[in-house]
């Protein structure tokens, strides 16, 4: 069986696609199975040698990879990469991108974008574009809620015009509270798209516990 390789991607920013990320991290590395965390582009750092997302999933992945490696390009601005960088007079070099992807090969890898799928990365460039480049089967993840079924639809049609192949959509409780609607998202969505729905993984409050329904929506895709 073929290592787990894929591409999280998002409706949109804040839906959960690092909880996800670092699930399946977690989820490989219990298995024993060495995985690789690679968040390429990561703004709104704190800290640059700290960025969250990439610490985050390199603690998931019990990774000893050098975080340059895994995040190696990051911004202060809490504003699309793309734009960060040109802010900047910068333009990310998409060399180190792939050169640093390319270190990973062989092993489980999990990528994580940023934002949604039209997110620029540079002025050339967007999320979309990366994933099609890189050649990775996608997980996306949507906002559980009113506006769901929209924003999946939108990013499942950009995605296959690409022709880019999806293993499954999940969906995630972002904040406390429930729309009486996210009940039937799963069913519209399998139906409407003929994908596999994961979730929809309820909103904690508490990180580990957080991380323990992220890991229970998610186990299903080490099975396949």
């Amino acid at each position: 069986m073929q290592p787990l390789r894929v591409f999280v991607v998002g409706t949109d920013t804040g839906v959960g696609k690092t909880e996800a990320s670092c699930a399946l991290l977690s989820l490989l590395a219990d298995a024993g199975l060495r995985p690789a965390a690679f968040k390429p582009y990561e703004s709104g750092c704190r800290s640059l040698s700290h960025p969250a997302d990439a610490c985050a999933m390199k603690a998931a992945a019990r990774s000893e990879d050098d975080l340059d490696r895994i995040c190696p390009h990051r911004f202060r601005a809490a504003v699309a990469p793309g734009v960060a960088a040109a802010r900047l007079g910068r333009s990310p070099s998409l060399g180190l991108t792939v050169s640093a992807y390319r270190s990973f090969a062989g092993r489980p890898l999990v990528v994580e974008g940023a934002g949604g799928l039209r997110v620029p990365l540079d002025a050339r460039r967007e999320v979309i574009d990366l994933v099609k480049m890189l050649d990775l089967p996608v997980l996306l993840v949507a906002r559980a809620g009113l506006g769901t079924l929209n924003h999946t639809a939108l990013s499942l049609e950009a995605l296959a015009a690409r022709r880019i192949r999806v293993l499954a959509v999940l969906l995630s409780a972002c904040a406390r509270g429930t729309d009486a609607s996210r009940r039937d998202n799963a069913q519209w969505i399998e139906r409407r798209h003929r994908l596999a729905v994961l979730g929809p993984v309820p909103f904690r409050a508490d990180d580990r516990q957080r991380r323990g329904v992220f890991r229970t929506a998610l186990a299903p895709l080490l099975q396949r």
